[in-house]
């Protein structure tokens, strides 16, 4: 079973990256969080530096691009292959209200027309091959079967099924049946993405899905590091690990982040995920987000790590 680290707006950049890598591994691709082109093709700083090969040796990376409009795309994936790139992930599904009401990321399925002449273009003059990362649907999950053939007519290279619609973002469950009908339906190389948050998790997958040889683990993995290796019958980090991946991220971003509160702003978002690895940890988990200095924030990291424990399995999505 091969095991992709999907993408995070926010978390999962080029220091994350290297900082999970070296302490956990076991990943056999990384997907960038989305590139967002603007009309021109045109990227923000932090996306160009993101992406550079130098702070991604050692992994592999596959650049992810956000955008219906498909000049900005191929521009985008010609810096890319001339970069060294060989693949470019579209990013169909991101549910979020400000990037789907602009018909993009898991908006622009709710515009078939839309995305069949932006495919048209793309799949005709990209220069590198293309994996599509996507919903079921924006509004139902009948209109699956629509683009799936829409998919089928183009050389995908691989396919990454989220099986919810954009309009549900991450709420219940997953439609796994719309999973099971797209190994029915298609050649295209199939990955799961969704909802996969402990070892159990992933073992009730496989048993569904035996032939399944791909999966994309996201919010899992950030609430638990160590997930991969319990999945595996492997010993799990002790919380000493986990401390000592933590201050190697923190220190990381100090390096380029230019004062307290930016580095604050960073070294919070992923206690979202991750607080929920630990025993009691609601109160603590309350004064790092309340915290205001990076003396606060780490006394609270710190009163955590010393007096609750880790979890047998992470309580994230219970």
């Amino acid at each position: 079973m091969k095991v992709y680290f999907a993408p995070l707006e926010g978390i999962t950049g080029y220091l994350f990256r290297q900082t999970y890598q070296e302490f956990f591994g076991g990943i056999d691709r990384y997907f960038t969080p989305f590139l967002a082109p603007n009309q021109s093709g045109g990227l923000r700083t932090r996306e160009v530096t993101d992406i550079q090969p130098e702070n991604n040796r050692g992994i592999v990376l596959i650049p992810q691009i956000l955008t219906n409009h498909a000049p900005a795309f191929l521009k985008t994936a010609q810096w890319l292959a001339e970069l060294g790139y060989a693949e470019v992930n579209l990013n169909l599904g991101c549910p979020s209200g400000t990037v789907t009401a602009k018909r993009k990321g898991a908006g622009l399925l709710g515009d078939p027309e839309l995305l069949e002449r932006f495919l048209d273009e793309i799949f005709t003059r990209c220069p590198i091959r293309i994996s599509i990362k996507t919903r079921i649907g924006m509004n139902r999950p009948e209109e699956f079967p629509d683009l799936l053939a829409l998919y089928n007519r183009y050389p995908v290279s691989e396919l990454i099924v989220h099986p919810r619609i954009g309009a549900e973002a991450y709420r219940g469950h997953p439609h796994r049946e719309w999973f099971a009908y797209a190994a029915s339906h298609t050649d295209i190389p199939l990955v799961y993405n969704g909802d996969l948050f402990r070892a159990a998790d992933i073992r009730q997958f496989c048993d569904a899905f035996p032939d399944a040889d791909t999966i994309m683990l996201g919010r899992g993995l950030l609430a638990d590091p160590g997930l991969l290796r319990k999945w595996k019958g492997e010993p799990a980090p002790d919380k000493q690990t986990i401390a000592a991946f933590h201050e190697a991220l923190v220190e990381r971003y100090r390096t380029v982040l230019s004062g307290d509160r930016n580095l604050l702003f960073h070294c919070k978002e992923i206690w979202a995920f991750l607080a929920y690895l630990f025993e009691n940890h609601e109160k603590y988990a309350k004064k790092i987000r309340k915290a205001a200095t990076m003396d606060k924030y780490r006394a609270a990291v710190d009163a955590l790590f010393a007096e609750q424990d880790l979890r047998e399995d992470s309580a994230y999505g219970k």
